[in-house]
């Protein structure tokens, strides 16, 4: 049983109860998801099923969108809705335009240097600050880059209890915290902030009108459930893919180092026969001219990575 099917996370479920319900319903432990989603945040999350569960990082390190709303004037400790208000700053009916709200959007895409919120998984010193954080405790936590391809606003400005609301959609790329964003557009426009809700709609290459409900598997046969299954390959989609012979395709399942192709692997690539994925390769770091295998999707060499 191989596959990746995505699933439309309801809010007040972890990615891991999502895991757990489907390893019920499918009868496999092999079952992993592609990259968590906070319990009050819905949409898409992809979930892989036995042999697929070995591209899952491949599918994280994929662009993600979001649909998201940010509240103007107040800040919290989460940076969202969960937290506890920690600031307030009154805003006027009139105090930004929508020409300002949007220009200070426009100034956040492209790349971007984000700090990870306390509350987040990242760890420090080999523990999550999420840890640190219910402890009372704020640790140096190092900043890194991100990628923001496009902001923008889907919504008009409300303004109710002295505050501003939008809603906006974001696509970024791996590591992004939309929740810190929503502070960063706050900070922009000279306030405080805080993303008040959160969905996604597109992550590993699947949308939401992919997705199904967990409700809804549990009402399918199994031989339903396992037909909704959709192939490796998609998780795969983001990288190059190179047709391989039938000579060099038993070569390729046994790991081997190759000569550089040509025109020249410069990526990890997707070595594929007869449209299937047989194998990930990418230049030899050590060797010029050759290839190796960073993975290799085949019996019992599936369970692990090539060796160098």
């Amino acid at each position: 049983m191989d596959g990746i099917i995505a699933i439309n996370k309801p809010r007040g479920m972890t990615s891991h109860d999502v895991v757990f319900k489907l390893r019920k319903l499918l009868k496999t432990k092999k079952v992993g998801h592609t990259g968590t989603l906070d319990p009050e945040v819905d949409g898409v999350l992809p979930i892989c099923i036995g042999r697929a569960t070995r591209v899952s990082d491949y599918m994280m390190d994929s662009g993600k969108t979001y649909i998201a709303e940010v509240t103007i004037g107040t800040a919290t400790t989460t940076e969202d809705q969960t937290g506890e208000v920690v600031s307030r700053a009154a805003i006027q009916p009139e105090q930004f335009s929508a020409a300002e709200v949007d220009a200070a959007l426009q100034s956040l895409v492209g790349d971007l240097e984000q700090t990870p919120p306390m509350f987040s998984a990242v760890k420090v010193n080999g523990r999550k600050l999420y840890e640190y954080a219910r402890e009372g405790k704020v640790v140096e936590r190092p900043s890194r880059v991100i990628k923001i391809h496009h902001i923008t606003r889907l919504s008009e400005i409300k303004h109710h209890d002295h505050m501003l609301t939008f809603t906006i959609e974001v696509a970024c790329g791996k590591g992004t915290y939309i929740r810190t964003l929503a502070t960063q557009i706050a900070d922009r426009l000279g306030a405080v902030g805080h993303m008040s809700k959160l969905t996604r709609t597109e992550s590993g290459g699947f949308t939401l009108a992919e997705c199904l409900t967990l409700e809804g598997l549990t009402e399918m046969p199994f031989d339903e459930i396992i037909s909704h299954l959709l192939p490796m390959e998609r998780g795969l989609a983001g990288l190059p893919h190179l047709e391989v012979s039938e000579d060099m395709k038993q070569r390729i399942l046994n790991g081997q180092k190759l000569s550089q192709f040509t025109p020249p692997l410069n990526d990890e690539t997707v070595m594929t026969y007869k449209g299937k994925a047989i194998a990930i390769y990418m230049p030899h770091p050590d060797k010029s001219g050759v290839v190796k295998a960073r993975k290799v999707f085949n019996g019992a060499r599936s369970g692990r990575t090539a060796a160098s």
